[in-house]
């Protein structure tokens, strides 16, 4: 019956989600649409036991890892959650279903009547300034059961039935239990149990865990039942919204790039997985870095990318690698990648605590103006990410990503700076300062990362172009018909795979997605021969919703983008205020002149940009939406 009754939700679900997305999706709303549910206006900062410990976890590291924090001045500089990942669960009650702590690693959870609970170390950590997080998986049986040793710590003892311990089917009793009666603050939700457990999967075919029909097809998007994913993860938000109606808790979703999960993270969650695991290693770090730094648009106050949790201290980011550390530590907060310790910091040495503890480099995550840093200039060897702070200031982060020394330019487009007139910028590592006009010559040393914030003049002194502001931009809508895998990843090799398979090919879904500075195939945007260095770059049959924040004009140049072939295509381009037609051209073609816009938006909320294709189906045809400005 239980079965039936999940399946009943699932269809009720998908059916619900298509009839939404046949719903007049281009049509203007005048709401914002990323999640209310949840607290996260900042990227979430803590630790995490995972990377410390796996599955060996218990009372004693995690409380001593609490204390590290407080003592040691991270927690008074943000880092608040401390989160227990996979590893602390006993069993299911067959009785009652009620999920049993592993006591003999938790002793506080002892209770007289044997039911367990968490209530006593949560009261602790809160009692420290301190928050607390758990971890669950969506489907029956957690990612350590699945992938881990069988006779390990922490593994779920019991008959079959008593070791699933996910979520699957239990939502409700879950969430109550964890968020309403422990009282956490922060869940990690995994995916492994949709994904895993097919009927000739090893773990299925030895009789050591059930079988369930996989809802992701890890490999191939087409496979996945999206709906289905994007309906379990939709529960669970609702679950939490009715224990904890405060709203105070976050949500973080942990599909590793998955079922197309950038396209509706932020709609549901907190904080979303672009990738599969992070290691201590060089490569995977540029591959977890890949996975977000295109998705500029796609994090927002409340819904963040999250390339993984921070591997300062270990492998190649650990003392021996103190340039590794800083360039792992500064991508991540340029990104506003969640600020998510994975060390066992009680091996943690003066000069890792002073990587992870750097005021500077903590405020650039932690900015109030909540902007991702977009790429100012993007390529193999050396990136350029650029940030707008709320002071009005940028920060630059220039980044060597080969084992090389190289010699680079920093020139003031990159910072949408004026050429003529004097550019300061502070080290945000070393403290020294420099000035350049119109371009400046950098030494990068090998992985090495230069962090700057820069003062200069604006090029666009009246207001922000949009691409600069890419936290108030939404693709609500992105035009993307068919997900397609990312080909932009850097597909290193796999510590656990190594070169057992025929390669590391593209999986994530997002290729196409709105850009920042960039067509959604990262080119440059180009409009009837003329290129535009800043722009929002999306796809036909797109709508974009802006977070108007005082500004009273709107101006763009929109027009189809010189890279479609299609001579066919023909779009039209409208601007709306909360809701209300501003503004809309006639049906343009390929090679047009861009259609100039200027409106007046003040007191408006939300501004919503629509481009709407000749056809309800349009694939790969890229729009712009060049010099796109919020104007005061």
């Amino acid at each position: 019956m239980k079965r039936l009754a999940v399946a009943a939700l699932l269809a009720a679900t998908t059916l619900a989600s298509s009839a939404n997305a046949a719903d007049k999706p281009l049509e203007a709303r005048g709401t914002w649409s990323v999640t209310t549910r949840g607290s996260a206006p900042l990227p979430p900062m803590g630790w995490n036991s995972w990377n410390a410990f796996g599955t060996d976890i218990d009372e004693e590291k995690v409380i001593a890892s609490a204390q590290l924090i407080v003592d040691s001045g991270l927690a008074a500089k943000g880092y608040r959650y401390v989160n227990i990942d996979d590893g602390w669960w006993a069993k299911r009650r067959q009785a009652d279903g009620r999920v049993l702590i592993r006591t003999d690693n938790f002793p506080s959870a002892r209770t007289a009547d044997g039911n367990t609970s968490f209530r006593p170390f949560t009261d602790r950590l809160h009692a420290m300034g301190l928050k607390a997080g758990i971890y669950s998986e969506i489907g029956r049986n957690s990612c350590g059961q699945i992938y881990g040793d069988p006779t390990g710590p922490g593994q779920p003892a019991g008959t079959m039935a008593e070791r699933e311990i996910g979520l699957y089917g239990h939502i409700d009793q879950d969430i109550a239990l964890y968020f309403g009666e422990w009282n956490f603050d922060y869940i990690k939700v995994d995916g492994c149990g949709i994904r895993a457990l097919a009927a000739d999967s090893p773990q299925v075919k030895s009789g050591r865990l059930r079988a369930l029909d996989p809802l992701i097809d890890y490999d191939t998007i087409p496979r996945t039942n999206i709906p289905a994913v994007k309906g379990l993860f939709d529960q669970v938000g609702q679950a939490l919204s009715r224990n904890k109606p405060g709203n105070n808790f976050v949500l973080s979703i942990c599909l590793w790039g998955s079922a197309d999960v950038r396209s509706w993270a932020r709609t549901l969650g907190n904080l979303s997985r672009t990738s599969e695991d992070i290691s201590p290693n060089w490569e995977r770090m540029l591959h977890n870095l890949d996975s977000a730094s295109r998705r500029e648009l796609y994090a927002k106050p409340n819904s963040w990318n999250d390339p993984d949790m921070l591997f300062i201290g270990s492998g190649e980011f650990d003392d021996a690698h103190l340039t590794e550390a800083r360039s792992h530590m500064s991508l991540w907060a340029m990104l506003n990648a969640p600020l998510i310790i994975g060390f066992d910091l009680r091996k943690a040495s003066p000069a890792m605590m002073g990587v992870l503890g750097n005021a500077q480099v903590i405020a650039l995550n932690q900015d109030a103006a909540a902007h991702q840093a977009v790429l100012a200039y993007d390529g193999d060897s050396v990136q350029i990410f650029t940030k707008t702070l709320a002071d009005g200031t940028k920060a630059v982060a220039l980044f060597n990503r080969t084992g090389s020394p190289i010699d680079v330019k920093l020139i003031a487009s990159h910072l949408k700076y004026r050429a003529d007139q004097p550019i300061t910028l502070t080290d945000l590592w070393d403290g020294d300062t420099k000035s350049f006009t119109n371009e400046m010559p950098v030494h990068l040393e090998r992985h090495q990362t230069l962090l700057f914030k820069a003062r200069g003049t604006r090029e666009h002194a009246q207001g922000l172009y949009l691409s600069e502001q890419p936290g108030n931009v939404n693709p609500a809508v992105d035009g993307i018909v068919h997900p397609m895998a990312d080909p932009m990843v850097y597909r290193g090799l796999l510590p656990w795979r190594s070169t057992k398979a025929d390669g590391e090919h593209p999986v994530y879904g997002g290729w196409g997605g709105a850009r920042a500075d960039a067509t959604p195939f990262a080119q440059t945007p180009k409009i009837a021969g003329k290129t535009y260095h800043s722009a929002i770059g999306t796809l036909a049959n797109s709508r974009l919703e802006v977070r108007n924040t005082g500004f009273s004009t709107f101006t763009t140049l929109a027009g189809i983008d010189d890279s479609v072939a299609d001579p066919t295509a023909r779009v039209r381009f409208s601007v709306h205020a909360d809701g209300k037609l501003l503004k809309q051209t006639g049906w343009m073609k390929p090679g047009d002149a861009p259609a100039a816009i200027a409106v007046p938006v003040k007191g408006a909320k939300i501004v919503e940009l629509v481009a709407e294709g000749n056809r309800p189906e349009m694939q790969n045809v890229a729009v712009d939406w060049a010099e796109a400005a919020l104007d005061r």
